[in-house]
């Protein structure tokens, strides 16, 4: 036998997805024309360097921490924005990056 659903009719049951709160919408905190090292005015600092085009390395910080911030960015409306192909390295990783640095060099080399 199917079961079939009680319906509340008071007024703190959920009508529908028109009752519930949006998301917030994802905006890039920073935007900013590729240079190669510099210092931006805002308030979080960041350091650019351009590698190729729209490839990027920033120091940020991301909860209180800083991070290598390896990156494709993307126009937009004039505004240089973070796209999703990249990686944030905290420092002990990219510290331990730069000492395989030459181990990998010398592979892709070979």
């Amino acid at each position: 036998m199917p079961k079939t659903k009680k319906q509340d009719s008071g007024s703190d049951s959920d009508s529908g997805p028109d009752d519930r709160n949006k998301p917030a919408s994802k905006k890039a905190k920073e935007s900013a024309a590729p240079k190669s090292a510099r210092r931006d005015s805002g308030g979080d600092n960041a350091t650019t360097w351009t590698l190729e085009g729209l490839r990027q390395v920033r120091i940020n910080e991301f909860r209180g921490r800083k991070m290598v911030d390896i990156r494709e960015f993307y126009e937009k409306g004039g505004e240089t924005l973070p796209g999703k192909k990249g990686i944030s390295l905290s420092v002990k990783q990219w510290k331990k990056l730069l000492e395989v640095a030459e181990e990998v060099t010398r592979a892709v080399e070979n």
